[in-house]
């Protein structure tokens, strides 16, 4: 047997009164693929930091082969103190290493090398760290979350680079996809000790399933009783997996859904006509540039109720720029944007600015008035909406300051999906998450009654959560497809076999001649006239509610509370049925417009 190049044994490290390392175990052999899984805060970049040698311990062994070489990508590169990302990068090499390296991989990142620190975005900074780490293929890479702020062409370029070399690697990362293409082996980390399967990240869940279900069994038997937060926690994985089964049915059934709808330009008979319910934002021919830059083109599409669309690109494709249009947060150069009427939306950004380092945990949620916050609506105790988060409770005093990047990624979370809204537009949400954050948030999103927009790079998020995805193709150029990431490499390959044919006069028509329905003059009526209908009944709408929210009706006058009831049911209905004809006879229009 091939003797480990590293080898860390029973580590025992306290922070505080706490033992986040209590006897954990890592070996690492040439060539090694291993992932290093746990939930946020349980000591995984803490015991990569340990391995790289940058942190003492309280206790236990780290041994090293003499002559072998690590190279350790931290989370949050640090890159003061130098002049340039080339001479950042070149400070990672040693003795003989090969300085050209450097330089081709920062241009395969997407850097020239002369970019000055103090001016690098988050992205930017990870591809300097990355070439830093790679440049010498050293015997071991310890990769902590290297995926964190890369666009999708990077992400890609990375997995292919790392599956290439020879260097054994160590990765913390929540990117499942790069996980299941790299690893080969898996160490879990919970609770301070470590479990090791050598067997790809593909059979992780399955294995910690096995191994949860053991303990509980085990606990049983020795009549020792959870503590509520440790079942849900630990012990609810086989729920929470029935139930994301269930989840992904729907989400297909959204899918097919969306793949029956049109694309292509989207007309508003009325364009002072405020849509709500159904439609949620309908955009029409918008185009921006900023300068001679086109960052949008003459996009078109509708968002419906209930869809989750994901804006996907490189970094620089302009995916904020086309948010805040879709938004209304930012006016297009030509096109118009029509939002739905009564609309409550609620954005997070990826920084998490909107945090107070200086707060507790439990201030934070409920904004320092007392020990229960209302959550859509509801009033409920800040302890228990923190465990739906995955925190203790004895994080309640805890300063924001003090927690992980993964800690304050889903504090950002639940502040924002306490706040009553039927539109949440997330800005790469993912960022810092550990998998099991990203499964709770896969599950909030899934039961989100309203309407989810948001931006990310992260493939497999994308094809669990979206039912439509909007991509740049370049050069400002955005194109719709139904699914998510995977299903639009899918219909990308498609439309490359299907197209290559059509430049041939020979080739078949693309669009097989088929009976269809044509408008009547009754249908052309009726959908001219609709705009001014679904008008009148929003009016209806607003006035019912409005009377409703006098408190005292229904004491003074309960015929009236009632009737006005009554109304509103009425005019509800009404409005929905007007919105779903609306739809059908405008797709209708507009699939028979593009023939």
């Amino acid at each position: 047997m091939t003797p480990p190049l590293l080898h860390l044994q029973n580590i025992r490290l306290a922070l505080g009164t706490t033992n986040l390392l209590d006897g954990a175990e890592l070996a690492v052999g040439p060539g090694d693929r291993v992932c290093l899984v746990g939930r946020n805060g349980s000591g995984k970049s803490t015991l990569l930091r340990v391995a790289a040698g940058l942190l003492p311990i309280d206790g236990g062994i780290r041994f090293m082969q003499p002559g072998a070489t690590v190279r350790y990508l931290p989370q949050e590169p640090d890159l003061a103190g130098y002049s340039s990302t080339l001479a950042y990068a070149e400070a990672g090499l040693g003795p003989g290493d090969d300085r050209h390296r450097v330089r081709a991989l920062l241009d395969r990142l997407g850097l020239t090398g002369d970019e000055h620190p103090d001016r690098l975005s988050g992205g930017e900074a990870r591809r300097a760290a990355i070439a830093r780490a790679l440049a010498p293929e050293p015997d071991i890479l310890l990769l902590d979350e290297p995926t964190n702020h890369l666009d999708l062409p990077a992400i890609a370029w990375l997995e292919a680079e790392l599956a290439s070399l020879r260097s054994a690697v160590v990765i913390i990362s929540h990117d499942r996809r790069l996980l299941t293409s790299l690893s080969r082996s898996i160490v879990w980390l919970d609770r301070g000790i470590t479990r090791r399967i050598d067997r790809g990240f593909g059979h992780f869940e399955a294995w910690r399933e096995e191994v949860l279900e053991q303990e509980e069994r085990d606990s049983h038997k020795l009549g020792r009783k959870l503590v509520m937060e440790e079942d849900w926690l630990r012990y609810g994985v086989t729920a929470r997996r029935k139930r994301n089964v269930k989840r992904l049915a729907a989400l297909h059934e959204l899918r097919a859904t969306r793949r029956t709808l049109p694309t292509g330009t989207a007309k508003l008979q009325a364009a002072d006509v405020q849509i709500s319910g159904k439609l949620v934002m309908v955009a029409e021919g918008i185009s921006k540039a900023f300068g001679d830059r086109v960052v949008v083109r003459n996009l078109s599409t509708r968002v419906l109720r209930g869809d989750r669309l994901g804006i996907i690109g490189p970094n620089g494709a302009g995916k904020t720029t086309l948010l805040s249009m879709l938004t209304g947060q930012l006016a297009p150069d030509s096109g118009t944007v029509t939002l739905g009427a009564a609309l409550t939306m609620v954005t997070l950004d990826q920084r998490r600015d909107s945090l107070d380092p200086d707060a507790t945990l439990a201030d934070t949620l409920t904004g320092g008035r007392g020990d229960t916050m209302l959550v859509n609506g509801e009033r409920r105790h800040v302890i228990g909406y923190m465990k739906d988060f995955l925190f203790l409770p004895e994080q309640a005093r805890t300063r924001v300051g003090v927690l992980s990047g993964g800690e304050r990624g889903r504090l950002a979370l639940a502040v924002a999906l306490a706040q009553p809204t039927n539109l949440l537009v997330l800005d790469e949400p993912t960022n810092d998450l550990d998998l099991e954050t990203l499964d709770l948030l896969q599950e909030t999103l899934a039961d989100h009654p309203g309407t989810v927009v948001l931006v990310s790079h992260d493939r497999d998020f994308l094809d669990r959560v979206c039912t439509n995805v909007i991509a740049s193709e370049g050069d400002g150029n955005w194109v719709e497809y139904a699914g998510g990431y995977s299903d639009m490499l899918t219909q990308r390959g498609e439309i490359a076999e299907v197209a290559a044919p059509a430049r041939s006069k020979s080739a078949p028509a693309q669009r097989t001649a088929a009976p269809v329905r044509k408008l009547s003059f009754k249908d052309k009526h009726e959908l001219e006239n609709l705009p001014k209908k679904l008008e009148e009944l929003h009016g209806q709408v607003a006035t019912l509610n409005q009377r409703l929210a006098d408190p005292t009706l229904y004491s003074r006058d309960r015929a009236s509370f009632d009737r006005s009831t009554a109304a509103l049911a009425a005019a509800e209905k009404a409005l929905a049925q007007a919105e779903e004809r609306w739809l059908e006879l405008e797709m209708l229009r507009e699939d028979l417009e593009s023939r």
